[in-house]
């Protein structure tokens, strides 16, 4: 089985993008994520650096072109750089791209950039040292930020700003992220919140604020025109006349993605989500453990599961959510 372009679901879809999580681990507890006292996975159900690379390499056989690697925050696991090179040269893959919480990009930015990485999402809620305390339950915005100047200076193809807005704690520096932006040349995209494990920090249908109230804030101040650029995920991008920075819009909520849906997403734990906003999943741990090193049975299973792929998820911000795991566990 060494046909290019064959993962097709049962409503057409080809699937050709993998977000692949190398870690439930995070130094970071935002209150969107996960809880304050979240318990980590135990090693032995985590994943080994070969095992994620053999995953990269079956799904690369099988016509996938980008892999993003996430988490968890994907820096904190040990030899990422590594792990980044041996996916990097994979035969038939365009990228591999990486999100973070920008936490330890002083370190690794200009290392990543070598090993072969192509572009660079860097979570950014707020940039304000009080909010970001509160939205991230840690003290290290100073450390983000020069995070996101070391990125900057590495020479990445590509910078990404992910901007989770919530009403009422942090939607009035819409503008001023955006500006923030342009001022370093980078991209931003503006997430609706994941309605994705039981929280306490807020009430989600209270915090909701939708694309479409993002975009009418920004262009108050700065006209958008739509772009028709895509780089394979979900957002989609408006460009303003005097910059070349790109604002994104995701919107799993008022803008659904799910027709042009291209992407799966494997957990730590090895587990095959076939959709963000649904629990069926298929177990590739044990395929790895039980054929080591052989891409075959994966990729047979992969094929085979790909029927079961749902036409779309449901997400509604009045209800409770169906989804019990955490961001953190599905894999960003």
């Amino acid at each position: 089985m060494t046909t290019q372009n064959i993962l097709t679901d049962s409503f057409g879809r080809t699937i050709d993008y993998l977000r692949l999580s190398v870690t439930d681990r995070c130094d970071f507890r935002c209150v969107y994520c996960m809880s304050e006292d979240v318990r980590f996975l135990p090693r032995a159900q985590v994943l080994t650096l070969e095992e994620l690379a053999t995953l990269g390499q079956a799904f690369t056989e099988l016509g996938v072109k980008r892999i993003r690697l996430t988490g968890g925050e994907p820096l904190v696991r040990r030899d990422i750089v590594s792990l980044v090179s041996r996916i990097a040269v994979l035969p038939g893959l365009n990228e591999v791209t990486l999100t973070t919480n920008g936490s330890q990009l002083q370190e690794f930015a200009k290392p990543l950039q070598q090993a072969g990485l192509k572009r660079l999402n860097i979570s950014l809620d707020t940039l304000q040292q009080d909010r970001f305390s509160s939205l991230t339950r840690r003290n290290k915005l100073d450390q983000v930020l020069a995070g996101i100047d070391a990125a900057v200076a590495a020479g990445f193809e590509r910078i990404k700003l992910n901007a989770v807005i919530l009403k009422g704690r942090n939607d009035d520096e819409i503008v001023p992220l955006v500006e923030y932006a342009r001022e370093r040349g980078i991209d931003i995209s503006f997430i609706e919140e994941m309605p994705l494990g039981q929280i306490t920090e807020h009430d989600r249908a209270a915090t909701y604020c939708s694309s479409d109230e993002v975009q009418r804030v920004i262009s108050q101040q700065y006209p958008l025109v739509a772009s028709t650029e895509a780089t394979g995920g979900p957002s989609r991008y408006f460009r303003m006349a005097d910059s070349k920075s790109r604002v994104g819009l995701i919107s799993p909520h008022s803008h659904n993605f799910c027709g042009a849906c291209n992407r799966i997403r494997i957990t730590v734990e090895g587990q095959l989500l076939l959709c963000l906003g649904r629990e069926n999943a298929v177990d590739l741990r044990a395929i790895l453990r039980r054929y080591p090193g052989d891409t075959e049975p994966l990729k047979q299973a992969v094929v085979e599961a790909l029927q079961y792929k749902p036409e779309r998820h449901r997400f509604d911000v009045e209800d409770e959510p169906q989804i019990v795991r955490f961001m953190n566990m599905t894999g960003g």
